[in-house]
């Protein structure tokens, strides 16, 4: 089975133009064109499975389309989104921002599916996918360290709940180094995929690994890569994985 993570940046690209005329201009421009190219590399990876973080529900800068809707329908699968931000946000009444949340994209059968709220932070959406042999959780942590820790605290608890194998996957913003996440690791019993480190941010010259693929041991990675492609600030993680010795 393969599990493609992704921060696609809203589609809006890199390079030096991203920051012209202003810096980080780049996020109020249009973004079928590149859109476009990040469908076309995911399609080529063919995964069962896509998580993708930063993505644009309707905007004007996806043609007040919903990306993963659009992705999802050339790759022939199903999505299922959510806005970051709880409706009780300043942020759902911003232009644009109310527009940004996560999403999975998969042709697997969807056995059931759940969202969940941290109590800390602004960006505080969990998306659950339930399949026959296993769950998987999404998530896109804060950029303060403190709420990180507490959001962590919350997904541990949440953990709890679930029967059988599981992945929690998506943007940590570890902007510390991977060993934020150590007495986490070693409370869930969680395993990083990327065992080599290897990492993600920013895609020009990465020196930070931002995001992770977690797995319970049930689960055995059998084939594990970052993507050099550089169509967000983020590269994308490749997984493939099996659980009880089938693929």
């Amino acid at each position: 089975m393969r599990f493609v993570l992704y921060n696609i940046r809203y589609g809006t690209g890199v390079g030096p133009g991203f920051h012209w005329p202003i810096p980080f201009g780049g996020y109020f421009r249009r973004t079928r064109k590149n859109l476009a190219k990040i469908t076309q590399f995911l399609k080529a990876k063919e995964p069962d499975l896509v998580g993708l973080i930063e993505v644009d529900n309707g905007s004007y800068r996806s043609s007040k389309s919903c990306q993963a809707a659009y992705i999802a329908e050339e790759m022939g699968f199903d999505h299922v989104y959510r806005s970051k931000y709880p409706h009780s946000s300043l942020a759902q009444r911003v232009p644009v921002l109310r527009n940004q949340g996560n999403a999975f994209i998969t042709s697997l059968d969807i056995k059931d599916h759940g969202f969940h709220l941290f109590r800390n932070g602004v960006k505080r959406m969990v998306l659950e996918l339930e399949f026959e042999s296993f769950t998987v959780f999404l998530v896109h942590l804060s950029l303060k360290y403190r709420h990180r820790q507490y959001q962590l605290r919350d997904l541990h608890a949440l953990f709890a709940e679930v029967d059988g194998p599981f992945i929690v996957a998506g943007d940590f913003n570890a902007f510390w180094g991977d060993k934020e996440l150590d007495l986490f690791l070693a409370a869930t019993g969680l395993i990083n995929a990327n065992r080599d480190g290897e990492a993600t941010f920013p895609s020009r010259k990465p020196h930070r690994q931002l995001d992770f693929i977690l797995h319970s041991p049930e689960i055995r990675v059998t084939k594990f890569q970052v993507s050099t492609v550089q169509l967000s600030d983020h590269l994308p993680l490749v997984c493939d994985f099996e659980m009880n010795g089938k693929a």
